[in-house]
C-alpha cells in the first residue's frame, strides 16, 4: 500500500513485527497479561503477539468437516492472477449447514509491505483483509470469518480465488505462506438450517483470469448487468470499498490547492467520501465507508501490538435495494453501479447480491413510488488561514433520504422503504509546511429499514458513529533511512442494531458494538538506525457476540507488551444505552 512519499519510504522498512494469532476473528488472548514490559522494550524490534479485544467467531457443538482449499507461497505475484482451485464441499458434510467458517492462516518473513488480499468463491467476494508487516525473524497470524450467507454458491463446486498481490525482489523479500480452510457445521435439532437468500449474485468481472474486484478511480463508477429473477422479492447488496495510493488515509486527506503547497506530507481531494449505488443510473442507497488504517499506516508502531479497527478484517456495508424489486424483476437487465464518492485516487471496490424469491408465483411485478436520494452531496469547505502559517480546514455534510416500492407477490402487496440521515464533520489544523496534522473526523447516522405485508409493519434500524482522531507530527524527514515521526490516533466504530415487530412500540435490541482503539506511537532513525521507538494503546470493546450474548473486554499495552486484559460482566440493554449515547 502506498500512500505520501515518506509513507512509501517507510512501508519499506523491516520493523520487528510478533506473531499474530487472530482466532475466530478475534485476536487471541495474551500469554504475559498483567506482566511489566521487558527492560528496554522497544516495538520497533521487539513486542508481543498482537491482540484485540473482539469477540470471537463461535463454532456450534455439531458434525462438521473441514476442507483446505488453499495451501501457496505468494512470492511475485503483482499483476499476475490470482491463485485458483475447485471448492468444493465435503461429502460427509453436504448440509444443510448450520453455519460455514473460513480460517485464514498467513506467514511471512524478511521485509515486505502491508498487502491487500481476498477470497472469492464463484466471483463472489467472501473475504477481504490485510497483512501485517513482517521482521527477518517472521510473522504468523490467523483470521476467521463467518460465510454462511453465501450458502447458495457453497452448495456446489465453485471457482476459488485468493488474490495477493506481492512483490519479492532484493529489497523486499517476504513470500506469503497462505493457509484457507472452510469448515462446514451440518445442522440438526438444536442447530437449525441457517435462514439465508435465495441465490447470490457477484458483481465483479467473473469473466477474466484476474481477481474480479474492481479498481475505479477518482470520478469513476463501475457497471454491473445482472438479469433478475422473474419471481424476486427482496434484494440486498454487499458492498466492499477500500482506498488505496493517497486514498488510503482518506479521512485526513485536504484541499487540492492546500495540499500542492506541500506534496510530500498532504493528499488532495478533500477529507469527504460515500460509496455510492446506482439502479440504471437512479440512486439506490449509500454507504459511509470506514476509516480503515493498515498495519503500516500513520506511525506502525500505533499498531504493536493492538492493531487498527478493521485492520485484518475489512467490514463489508450492506445497501437494501428491496424497493426497486419490483422494478428489477422484469426479465430485463439491470445496471448495478458503484462509485466511491470524492475519491482522489483509485478504490477496490466489489459487491454482492443476496437476492429472495417467490416459491409460490412464477412472477411478481411492482414499483418505486418514492426517490429523495439526490446524486451528489452538498459538501461545504471552509479554509481559514492561522498563525505561524497554519491552515485550518472545516469540511462538513450530510443527508436525510427516502426511498419506497412496492412488490406484488403470492402473499399480497409489500412495501419496503429505506430511509437514512447522518451528518458528517471533519476538522484538519496544518502546519510546519504540512508536516503536522490535527484532525477530527465524526461521521454518524441512522438507517431505517420499514416492511408494510397484509396489514402488519416491522422495522429494522441500524445506527452508527465512526469517530476518529489524528494527531500526526514528522519533526524530520530526509529520506527513508533518516526521518523522526509520532503520532496520537483514537478510532472507535459503533454500530446498534434494533428492530421493531408489529404493533410494538418499543425497538428491540439485536446487535451491538462499541469498539475503541486509542493509541501512540513513534520512532525515529538516523542513517538507518533505530534511534528510538516506542508504542502505548488501549482498546475497549463492549457489545454482542454473534450469538447474542453481552461481551466486554479491554486491554493496555505499554513499550509493545500487553500490561493489563480484563473481561467484565455486561448487560446489553446497558451496552446499547451507552452507545447510543456517543
Amino acid at each position: 500500500m502506498f500512500r505520501h512519499r515518506w509513507t512509501r519510504a517507510l512501508r519499506g522498512i523491516p520493523m520487528a513485527s510478533a506473531s499474530v494469532a487472530l482466532v475466530g476473528g478475534a485476536l487471541a488472548a495474551p500469554a504475559q497479561a498483567d506482566t511489566a514490559p521487558k527492560p528496554g522494550s522497544n516495538p520497533a524490534v521487539d513486542y508481543q503477539d498482537p491482540v484485540d479485544a473482539t469477540p470471537p467467531v463461535s463454532r456450534p457443538d455439531t458434525e462438521h468437516c473441514s476442507v483446505t482449499a488453499v495451501d501457496h507461497d505468494f512470492g511475485y505475484t503483482l499483476g499476475g492472477p490470482p491463485y485458483t482451485t475447485t471448492l468444493t464441499p465435503p461429502k460427509k458434510c453436504e448440509g444443510p449447514w448450520n453455519k460455514v467458517v473460513l480460517d485464514w492462516s498467513g506467514s511471512v518473513k524478511g521485509r515486505q509491505y502491508d498487502r491487500l488480499a481476498a477470497v472469492f468463491v464463484g466471483g463472489a467476494e467472501v473475504f477481504r483483509t490485510s497483512t501485517a508487516e513482517p521482521d527477518d525473524d517472521g510473522i504468523s497470524w490467523h483470521v476467521a470469518k463467518d460465510i454462511t450467507d453465501f450458502t447458495p454458491l457453497l452448495k456446489d463446486p465453485q471457482k476459488l480465488q485468493l488474490e495477493l498481490g506481492n512483490v519479492v525482489n532484493e529489497t523486499y523479500t517476504g513470500v506469503y505462506r497462505i493457509k484457507l480452510k472452510i469448515t462446514y457445521y451440518q445442522a440438526d435439532r438444536r442447530h437449525p438450517a441457517a435462514t439465508t437468500a435465495d441465490r447470490v449474485v457477484p458483481l465483479g468481472d467473473t469473466g477474466s483470469d484476474s481477481a474480479p474486484w474492481m479498481s475505479v478511480g477518482k470520478g469513476g463508477s463501475t457497471r454491473t448487468d445482472v438479469t433478475f429473477p422473474r419471481n424476486l422479492t427482496d434484494a440486498r447488496l454487499e458492498v466492499y470499498a477500500r482506498g488505496g495510493g493517497c486514498d488510503e488515509q482518506w479521512f485526513d486527506a485536504v484541499p487540492s490547492d492546500l495540499a500542492e503547497t506541500a506534496p510530500d506530507y498532504l493528499c488532495g481531494g478533500g477529507p469527504y467520501r460515500e460509496v455510492q449505488v446506482t439502479v440504471d443510473g437512479q440512486p439506490a442507497g449509500l454507504a459511509q465507508p470506514y476509516p480503515v488504517v493498515y498495519s503500516g499506516g500513520i506511525v506502525p508502531t500505533l499498531w504493536r501490538p493492538i492493531p487498527a479497527i478493521d485492520q485484518f478484517g475489512t467490514e463489508a456495508y450492506d445497501i437494501d435495494l428491496t424497493p426497486f424489486a419490483g422494478l428489477l424483476a422484469d426479465g430485463k437487465p439491470h445496471a448495478i453501479g458503484i462509485t466511491p464518492y470524492g475519491a482522489a485516487d483509485s478504490w477496490n471496490v466489489d459487491g454482492s447480491l443476496f437476492l429472495g424469491t417467490d416459491a409460490h408465483k412464477a412472477r411478481t411485478s411492482g414499483g418505486v413510488t418514492t426517490n429523495t436520494l439526490s446524486h451528489t452531496p452538498v459538501v461545504k469547505t471552509v479554509q481559514t488561514p492561522g498563525g505561524n502559517g497554519s491552515t485550518d480546514v472545516s469540511v462538513s455534510t450530510g443527508r436525510s433520504w427516502k426511498i419506497s416500492g412496492y412488490v406484488e407477490t403470492s402473499k399480497g402487496r409489500v412495501t419496503t422503504t429505506v430511509e437514512q440521515k447522518f451528518a458528517y464533520t471533519n476538522t484538519d489544523n496544518v502546519s510546519a509546511t504540512g508536516s503536522h496534522q490535527v484532525m477530527h473526523q465524526r461521521d454518524h447516522g441512522s438507517t431505517t429499514v420499514t416492511t408494510k405485508a397484509r396489514g402488519r409493519t416491522d422495522a429494522q434500524r441500524s445506527t452508527w458513529s465512526y469517530p476518529i482522531d489524528v494527531d500526526l507530527d514528522i519533526p524530520l524527514y530526509g529520506d527513508y533511512n533518516n526521518y523522526d515521526m509520532k503520532a496520537a490516533v483514537t478510532q472507535r466504530r459503533v454500530i446498534v442494531d434494533t428492530s421493531r415487530k408489529g404493533s410494538a412500540r418499543v425497538w428491540r435490541t439485536d446487535a451491538v458494538t462499541d469498539d475503541t482503539v486509542d493509541s501512540t506511537g513513534s520512532i525515529a532513525r538516523t542513517a538507518g538506525v533505530v534511534q528510538s521507538a516506542d508504542g502505548a494503546s488501549t482498546e475497549n470493546y463492549r457489545g454482542t457476540t454473534d450469538t447474542g450474548a453481552c461481551y466486554s473486554r479491554s486491554l493496555r499495552t505499554a513499550h509493545g507488551w500487553v500490561t493489563a486484559d480484563r473481561q467484565h460482566h455486561c448487560r446489553v440493554a446497558d451496552v446499547a444505552r451507552e452507545a447510543l449515547k456517543g
